[in-house]
């Protein structure tokens, strides 16, 4: 009888995990959002770092290729992957989307991979014969469901492997606008679900609307544009003015002013008081033993994280922007501290760089502009803006796991000695999975979204 351990992966009783079995290397995959109409998360793509080959083809004694060894290192591969450390925790209750290919599909270890949380992904090249539609059929009755990706036009190998298609992913740019009318309209009639693959832009985003696609891939919701300003509301400018006071290290007297003029802010600070780790052992009922309880550095950061909450009351693990920053502070946060004996002001300053380097998508206007308004300091301004400085680089690898765009970490990881491109991988898997689990984290207790 088989067990599902907390990477997702299925292991049969008395086995072991992937970890267990001597994969040579452990590859932290990136993870990119999807999101629906509403601009809320529904899941991650899982995009895996291809491991280096080195002596790949297994030989049997006679000097014969085997068989199945193509298919046993690809499972083996997948495996380990979602089995390395935080993998499943960086999908928080979300779905992950699974690349596959023909080997992993025919390997008898494939079927230790839960379809409860993952989505396969078909490429468009992989060969549709008779052996893997057999295949694909028989793992549907199992309830894995599968992806068409990357779908520009209909070609032989998508018509027949369409009726085993739960999704399928559209490249909306690449796409000819009339054929993409007629292919949503008729996948849409075959009761398929439409994913717009590389949605970079609001235009982007709107077209695929129009389309009615139903779900969306990329990170539109993080580019500045018109639209973003309906974030900068009353009560974010509350937040700015809280946020301009905790710089100049003020008093609990100043903070309790400032905070008295925001009955909202109050109420979620005394919630933050109350709960977790920031509780004094009895009922905080002031707000001066709230601001006493929680600190000002986490007050602090509270609060620049609620600066890109969506205004509608969600969680924060189904609001991609809130995602995208926390991951990357506490990316750049637990990076600066492997890098160098780092004080708390050091630290501090590295999570501000990583939460603010995605303001603009908040307050619409420029990067540069809203970060004066910020009054920030030069050094974290600079490494926004230039990406100068070690806090710089690592905003540099961050964005680079975001496109897995594994080269160019490879080119960071180079200037961040001796944090090597697979250590910094795995540390923004850790970060992600900081980031997901916040409604639930002790250290986030209070951190609720709160209506404009």
């Amino acid at each position: 009888m088989g067990i599902t351990n907390d990477t997702g992966v299925s292991l049969q009783a008395g086995g072991q995990s992937p970890l267990a079995q001597g994969h040579p290397q452990i590859l932290h995959p990136a993870r990119q959002p999807l999101v629906d109409a509403d601009g809320l998360l529904h899941g991650f793509e899982l995009i895996a770092r291809e491991p280096s080959r080195v002596g790949e083809t297994a030989l049997d004694d006679e000097g014969e290729r085997k068989p199945h060894a193509e298919a046993d290192a690809a499972a083996a591969q997948t495996l380990a992957m979602l089995g390395a450390s935080g993998v499943r925790a960086a999908l928080g209750a979300h779905r992950g989307y699974l690349n596959v290919n023909r080997a992993l599909l025919l390997s008898d270890a494939f079927a230790r991979i839960s379809p409860d949380r993952f989505f396969l992904e078909l490429p468009p090249d992989i060969e549709a014969d008779t052996e893997l539609v057999a295949r694909l059929v028989s793992l549907h009755a199992k309830r894995h469901r599968f992806v068409l990706d990357h779908v520009t036009q209909p070609t032989a190998t998508f018509a027949k492997l369409l009726p085993y298609a739960y999704a399928i992913k559209v490249e909306v740019d690449r796409t000819d606008p009339e054929l993409l009318a007629k292919l949503s309209g008729a996948l849409k009639s075959a009761g398929k679900i439409l994913i717009a693959l590389g949605v970079e832009s609001q235009e982007t985003f709107e077209r695929a609307k129009a389309a009615h696609f139903d779900l969306f891939q990329g990170y539109f919701f993080a580019r500045g544009h018109k639209q973003a300003t309906r974030r900068a509301s009353a009560p974010r400018q509350a937040l700015l003015n809280l946020l301009r006071l905790l710089t100049a290290d003020p008093t609990v007297t100043q903070l309790e002013a400032e905070l008295k003029l925001n009955p909202v802010l109050v109420m979620h600070l005394m919630r933050l008081a109350n709960s977790g780790e920031a509780s004094i052992g009895r009922k905080v009922e002031t707000l001066r033993d709230a601001i006493t309880a929680t600190g000002t550095n986490r007050i602090a950061r509270w609060t620049q994280l609620l600066l890109y909450a969506d205004g509608r009351k969600v969680r924060l693990e189904d609001d991609p922007l809130v995602q995208m920053a926390a991951t990357r502070a506490r990316f750049m946060e637990m990076s600066v501290a492997r890098l160098a004996k780092a004080d708390r002001k050091v630290v501090d300053g590295a999570f501000l760089t990583g939460v603010f380097s995605l303001v603009d998508a908040v307050f619409g206007g420029s990067l540069e502009e809203t970060l004066e308004a910020l009054t920030l300091s030069s050094h974290i301004r600079a490494a926004i803006l230039h990406r100068t400085g070690t806090l710089g680089t690592l905003l540099d690898a961050i964005e680079a796991f975001e496109r897995a765009d594994w080269a160019a970490l490879d080119r960071t990881s180079a200037a961040l000695a001796p944090l090597s491109s697979s250590e910094l991988a795995e540390l923004a898997t850790a970060a992600a999975a900081w980031a997901s689990s916040a409604d639930q984290s002790e250290e986030h207790a209070g951190l609720d979204h709160f209506e404009d």
